[in-house]
């Protein structure tokens, strides 16, 4: 009713309970740089599928059915890469979300996984129209242009308990954040234009699974493919399973 140039960011944020669904998955990230600080990753504490803490498990934790129903569907089936669509500016971000140091509110905090992390996120930049338009205007005050329409997410501003760090540090998939539009509430009449900047953006992300290396990891005398097996990478501190 305010008309959708008039929004501001909170604006649809918070369910009808109070909570910001953008802030409410489990913090992953301080326990495991602890760790790291520590020397304890990855023999006395993992560098992947990192444990969802207790506290957050309780009844009274603070934690929407929303993301309680989102982190057991994500448990239930073995994600590789997704993304999640936001609106109010037009750039994609990539993880670590949360600053490394706490008390700072912009911080490049890159994951072990950067190289890849950047690659997906051009795919969908380089693709999107509104991104790469010529014409292209700043939402508001960062010009994202200058990066390419990307941006380490931390270095943006600081997100504890976003869904891609977890995704990231609690699962196999890799997560970006898609910013849609410089319009968080885009009239009926625009949606049609708002689905052609992002149709051939969103195929593309999506061919990005065929990259890499895919296979079945078998037991050499059973030939049985082998669930949960860990495979590790020379040089990054990121491990996966099968």
């Amino acid at each position: 009713r305010q008309g959708s140039e008039l929004a501001g960011w909170a604006m649809g944020r918070w369910t009808y309970e109070g909570i910001d669904l953008n802030h409410n998955f489990a913090d992953l990230n301080t326990a495991l740089w602890d760790a790291e600080d520590n020397d304890l990753v990855p023999h006395e504490f993992p560098n992947h599928y990192i444990p969802i803490p207790e506290y957050y498990t309780l009844a009274n934790a603070t934690v929407a059915p929303e993301t309680r129903a989102v982190i057991a569907w994500m448990q239930r089936y073995p994600f590789v890469l997704s993304a999640n669509l936001h609106g109010g500016e037009l750039v994609v971000t990539y993880p670590f979300d949360m600053t490394r140091t706490y008390w700072k509110a912009q911080e490049l905090t890159p994951t072990p996984d950067d190289g890849v992390f950047r690659w997906l996120a051009t795919v969908y930049a380089t693709a999107n129209l509104a991104m790469a338009s010529g014409e292209r205007r700043r939402c508001h005050y960062d010009d994202f242009t200058r990066f390419g329409n990307i941006i380490n997410g931390a270095n943006w501003h600081t997100v504890p308990g976003s869904m891609n760090d977890f995704s990231y540090l609690h699962t196999n998939c890799f997560e970006i954040t898609v910013e849609l539009s410089c319009d968080k509430f885009p009239h009926a009449s625009e949606l049609p234009q708002e689905w052609e900047n992002n149709r051939e953006s969103l195929l593309l992300f999506m061919e990005q699974v065929h990259r890499g290396i895919k296979g079945v990891v078998r037991d050499s005398d059973t030939e049985r493919g082998i669930p949960n097996a860990i495979i590790s990478v020379d040089g990054i501190n990121h491990d996966i399973r099968t």
